[in-house]
């Protein structure tokens, strides 16, 4: 790995970690395409995994008070099930694939709040976000927008919103670094950036994490919810550009 993609990933790590700890998701979503564009897609899931698994975990720690245990305790044990499922597939998406699904997972925001009735506080439901979550997570590479929708009806306020969703992110992180990184430690490969990268750009995440969460505090739950609908739109939509430029181009 040359030094400008290096610096690149932990630059991008700081940034993306600050926004999710601003709106609990959209900094995942703009990390998985950033790693897309320097590593392969197998170790830029890996490497993702990895760096959201410490930010969303630090997170979770940093807001450990507001956490709904419960509803991270049925997503967890859904998020292994879908897991094991989709390990059994062994399905890598190509990078045409993966922004394709990138460019169209944020459209989740604006489906309507009347026609799915889903609140991650109820058990059932807390179940389905992760077996969907985590399903979509390991084959798009992201999935908060999936997630929004579980808790966009919930009475919790934005500090719990984003404390419970990082809890459950960590299992959705960890199914993926499992999944994608066996097949990777089995057989030689330089693709994965070196553990000195991730030295650096671990403390620069759990630091963005923080910084992030100050700019929550100063941010009224309307803004939260409205910013959140518009960051990830945008970026969905750079996202479909690049997957309609490497169609064109035969990387699909």
């Amino acid at each position: 790995m040359n030094i400008l993609a290096a610096i690149f990933i932990v630059v991008m790590a700081f940034i993306t970690a600050t926004l999710s700890g601003v709106f609990g998701m959209a900094g995942g979503l703009v990390l998985m395409g950033a790693l897309a564009l320097v590593l392969p897609v197998s170790a830029a899931f890996v490497t993702h995994g990895i760096l959201q698994l410490f930010a969303n975990g630090w997170r979770a720690v940093l807001h450990a008070r507001h956490v709904r245990w419960d509803i991270v305790g049925w997503y967890a044990a859904a998020s292994l099930l879908a897991g094991l499922l989709v390990a059994l597939i062994s399905f890598v998406p190509s990078k045409g694939l993966l922004y394709l699904a990138l460019g169209l997972v944020p459209g989740l925001v604006w489906l309507p709040k009347t026609w799915l009735r889903l609140d991650a506080a109820r058990p059932a439901h807390a179940f389905t976000s992760g077996l969907m979550v985590t399903g979509l997570n390991l084959l798009a590479g992201v999935a908060g927008p999936l997630l929004d929708v579980f808790f966009v009806r919930t009475v919790l306020t934005r500090h719990a919103i984003v404390a419970t969703k990082a809890a459950t992110q960590v299992f959705a992180h960890l199914a993926k670094i499992v999944v994608y990184g066996a097949p990777l430690l089995t057989t030689p490969n330089q693709d994965m950036p070196p553990w000195q990268l991730f030295a650096v750009a671990i403390p620069l995440s759990m630091g963005g994490t923080w910084v992030g969460g100050k700019i929550l505090d100063r941010m009224s739950d309307v803004d939260f919810k409205s910013w959140t609908k518009w960051i990830v739109t945008g970026v969905g939509v750079v996202y479909l550009i690049q997957a309609a430029q490497l169609f064109m181009r035969g990387g699909g």
